[in-house]
């Protein structure tokens, strides 16, 4: 694995934002098959809003300390975690995960049912499936997976 920063962002401004959303959308577009390209510009504007008031936003920076992945933590569930598509399977993904369970009690997250390649790496990762909804937080009809980590 390369050399990565990770740091818990502590000044959120619109620079940053747009780096992160260049991010989130290289990862959607690398697993999120299921999103048409009109989902696309609705979600990034959801999630755009996320960055600014999730709880906990943590970034993951390479040797030149460009940002290369991120998650959002809110009262110890995963709320989100992206991985630039040229970082995907370094290991990132990995350390990021390891590092939420360890440093803020991540226990719990949300999959797309639709994105076997994200349900994969969680069930790698130590998470188990104990529930399924039909529709995402949103209203969506992207069914999705509960997951805990298993005890």
């Amino acid at each position: 694995m390369k050399n990565i920063t990770i740091e818990k962002v502590v000044v959120r401004e619109n620079g940053l934002f747009q780096e992160l959303l260049v991010i989130w959308e290289t990862s959607v577009r690398a697993t999120h098959f299921f999103l048409t390209e009109e989902d696309i510009p609705k979600l990034r504007t959801q999630v755009k809003a996320a960055l600014a008031v999730i709880d906990t936003l943590i970034v993951a920076k390479d040797d030149s300390y460009k940002p290369i992945a991120f998650m959002g933590i809110q009262d110890g569930k995963l709320e989100m975690l992206f991985i630039s598509s040229e970082n995907r399977g370094d290991g990132v993904g990995k350390t990021l995960i390891s590092y939420g369970i360890k440093e803020y009690h991540v226990e719990s997250l949300d999959v797309n049912e639709q994105n076997p390649q994200a349900l994969g790496f969680y069930e790698h990762m130590g998470f188990e499936v104990y529930e399924r909804s039909e529709f995402d937080e949103q209203g969506n009809h992207f069914p999705i997976l509960h997951m805990r980590l298993k005890r």
